[in-house]
């Protein structure tokens, strides 16, 4: 398994005979995009929710790539409203498998504490809710990628019926939860790696992942601090 982070909330995961999934995709115009990376051949995308900095691309790649789309019911129908194909509605707990064999990945929608407006011809109209997703691959291992949220208590139930071996959580504060409420995410996920994002792409966004790291060592769990277009081997 290959994660890349790709700047914000925006991660490119690589796994199996090459299956390919983004999450909540934002390339064009992201600040912290890294210079020169392409998206090559696309299997899955997956969205937490409609905010322009989350769901910005997920068109576009669509269209070119004809991957599945796995997110919430009303988000769905949005994007089928500009002409994609392939999309998997679901709604938080259920769960869609996707591919086969080695390649075998299993999504799990979960709860997330956020808005979800989707920004349309200077609108703002419904988008379902914020959610995140447990990605559980056929080796047994499993992500949680959070999206954008708070944290909230039945985070521990995530813990009790997924048991996540890495998290992907932001830390930016403002618009998500800063590095305190993630620290006590990771204790309520029982989590030993974590992968901050959503931090410093704005100069409000101000969460340190040196300040997370902090925070969970009394956790014995250890920060993967990733720079935009770093790829770890998990």
């Amino acid at each position: 398994m290959q994660i890349t982070w790709l700047g914000h909330g925006t991660f490119e995961f690589v796994w199996g005979s090459g299956k390919r999934l983004i999450a909540d995709p934002w390339t064009e115009g992201n600040p912290k995009y890294p210079t020169g990376h392409e998206i090559g051949d696309l299997d899955l995308i997956i969205v937490s929710h409609g905010h322009f900095d989350h769901i910005h691309d997920a068109v576009p790649l669509a269209k070119k790539f004809k991957p599945s789309i796995a997110a919430i019911y009303e988000l769905c129908h949005w994007l089928e409203s500009k002409g994609v194909e392939n999309t998997s509605p679901m709604n938080k707990g259920g769960t869609q498998t996707f591919f086969e064999g080695d390649d075998k990945i299993q999504v799990t929608m979960t709860h997330a504490v956020h808005s979800c407006g989707i920004l349309d011809d200077g609108k703002i109209i419904y988008g379902g809710e914020a959610a995140g997703f447990i990605l559980r691959f056929a080796d047994g291992r499993s992500i949680y990628f959070s999206g954008d949220t708070n944290v909230f208590t039945d985070m521990q139930l995530i813990q009790e019926l997924y048991r996540p071996d890495l998290a992907i959580l932001p830390i930016g504060n403002l618009y998500t939860m800063g590095p305190q409420e993630a620290a006590k995410a990771c204790e309520l996920l029982g989590v030993k790696k974590v992968i901050p994002m959503h931090f410093g792409t704005f100069p409000a966004l101000t969460g340190d992942p040196k300040v997370l790291q902090d925070l969970v060592r009394p956790l014995d769990a250890h920060v993967l601090t990733l720079e935009p277009g770093t790829t770890v081997d998990w």
